[in-house]
């Protein structure tokens, strides 16, 4: 019976000796001096007691939301002739303004009348004519006031005499200066007397634009270079009719006959479109 007992009482005294040791180095650790090795450990230990943080939730919270860009449904769609006509139910009787060569000397003093008489319309720029920042600060009012900027080419160069490189730089030139201005690619091309050719109704299709000539016009005839006679016949002539597609030049002439011009489209009951309104490639 004694050897049992003797036994037992050794294995008891292992278990306190094991139990005191362990207290001590637990101890000594909670005094000893803090080195690189064993403050290590300690910042393994507090990463794992601290939460980890959405990265990800952060940075959206920092992000700043785009504004929204209202996407306007098309209501009008050019047809063979250049001539718009409603989609479904819009009104028929309209017609579209647009002026050719701008900003030469009267773009912005135009632009700026249409404004005033709510009258949107459409500006045909050349790329030479935005050459300076004299004249991309022109551009930018124009855009600015909430004209659409249309594509008239750099050198208003007749692109049938030109070879398809050359085409090109004619093209893209300008839809990278414009945008660069307003920040915004034109959706409307046209091309110098009307003249397309496969070669630029393929880059406009491949620029989303919509090519467009034009219905009549007249400024640039020698009878009609004072501002009394082109308003008269912009307003008068047989060939105004719903969704006609009028051709104006940045002139003198058509500059003073403006104001007269778009007041007796509206006598007559032309609503003066607007070209957001028109549906273009996509």
């Amino acid at each position: 019976m004694r050897l049992p007992i003797i036994m037992f009482a050794v294995a008891l005294l292992l278990v306190a000796c094991n139990g005191q040791s362990t207290q001590k180095e637990n101890s000594m650790k909670k005094n000893e001096p803090v080195t690189e090795e064993n403050n290590s450990d300690l910042v393994e230990q507090e990463d794992e007691q601290i939460p980890e943080t959405n990265v990800e939730e952060e940075k959206e919270d920092k992000k700043v939301e785009a504004p929204e860009v209202e996407v306007v449904a098309p209501e009008y769609k050019m047809n063979a002739v250049f001539a718009l006509e409603p989609v479904k139910d819009a009104n028929p009787k309209v017609v579209l303004l647009t002026i050719d060569d701008a900003p030469d000397k009267y773009a912005l003093e135009m632009a700026k009348t249409l404004k005033e008489l709510h009258a949107p319309a459409i500006f045909f720029v050349n790329g030479h004519f935005i050459n300076s920042p004299e004249k991309e600060a022109i551009l930018k009012k124009i855009y600015d006031l909430g004209f659409e900027i249309g594509n008239h080419t750099f050198s208003h160069a007749n692109l049938t005499t030109l070879s398809p490189e050359e085409q090109k730089e004619e093209i893209l030139s300008v839809n990278d200066k414009v945008e660069e201005i307003t920040g915004e690619r034109p959706k409307f091309f046209r091309a110098p007397f009307g003249a397309n050719t496969d070669v630029s109704k393929q880059i406009a299709t491949e620029e989303n634009m919509l090519v467009m000539n034009w219905t009549y016009g007249y400024d640039w005839e020698k009878d009609y270079m004072s501002k009394d006679a082109i308003a008269d016949i912009m307003v008068n002539t047989e060939l105004l009719g719903n969704g006609a597609n009028l051709l104006m030049h940045d002139r003198e002439w058509t500059n003073g006959g403006l104001k007269q011009i778009v007041k007796g489209l509206r006598d007559k009951g032309f609503e003066t479109l607007d070209p957001k309104l028109i549906e273009t490639p996509q």
